[in-house]
Formats: structure tokens, sequence, C-alpha cells
């Protein structure tokens, strides 16, 4: 009888500490796509967030680019690139928040404009 109690206090206490280093582990992650709608290639692409950026070196007239993040604090989300005609342009988009996933699509458009889709946790 001890040594089925001491099992089950030492299976209970396992289990404990798995389920705590399970719940800490909670990675909050944002997945990001950017739409080339501007009618040309683009050049020289960055994405600029809390933290960190990514980018690409071209990108085809309706193409789209797929970037997971994580962000830190708090920060707009930047996006600039060189537009076929040799312009630089930057936009700055909504701001991005610690602990937020979900998605957010970034569509460029011509005349160095873009919208903005969020799809984020929590909506702040």
């Amino acid at each position: 009888m001890r040594d089925l109690i001491r099992r089950l206090m030492i299976g209970g206490i396992a289990f404990l500490f798995f389920a705590i280093a399970l719940s800490a582990c909670h990675s909050y992650h944002i997945d990001v796509t950017v739409r080339n709608n501007t009618g040309g290639p683009i050049s020289l692409l960055e994405v600029d967030y809390p933290i960190a950026s990514f980018g690409a070196d071209a990108l085809a007239a309706g193409a789209d680019f797929h970037h997971r993040i994580q962000t830190r604090g708090s920060a707009p989300i930047k996006v600039q690139y060189t537009a076929a005609n040799g312009h630089q342009v930057q936009i700055t988009g909504p701001v991005l928040h610690e602990k937020q996933e979900g998605k957010i699509e970034v569509v460029l458009l011509p005349d160095g404009k873009a919208e903005f889709q969020p799809s984020l946790n929590p909506a702040l």
C-alpha cells in the first residue's frame, strides 16, 4: 500500500511539473503575408517590426511573401521597398504588441500606398 501511495505521489508531482513547463512554453507568433499589388516588380523589400526585421531581395508583381514573426515590446510595423520606377517607398502600419498572435496581410498598392489587414489577438 505504501508503494502505491508513493508511486501516485511521485507520478502526481511529475505530472504537475510537466503541466507547469508546458504552460510556460507558449510562443506568440504572427504570420505576415506581403502581397505585391503595385503593378510591377519591387526590390529590396524590408519589413520592420518590434525589435527585428525581415525582407526579400525582390518580389514579382502579384507575388506573395510569407514570414512568421514574434514581437517583443510594441512598435508599428514598417515596410520599405524600391518600386519598379526606382523610387524608395516607406509606409508605416499599425502598432504590433508583445503577446499578440494571429496574422496580418500587407497589400502593397500602386503609388506607394498599402493596406494593412490585421487579424490579431488580443486586438488592441
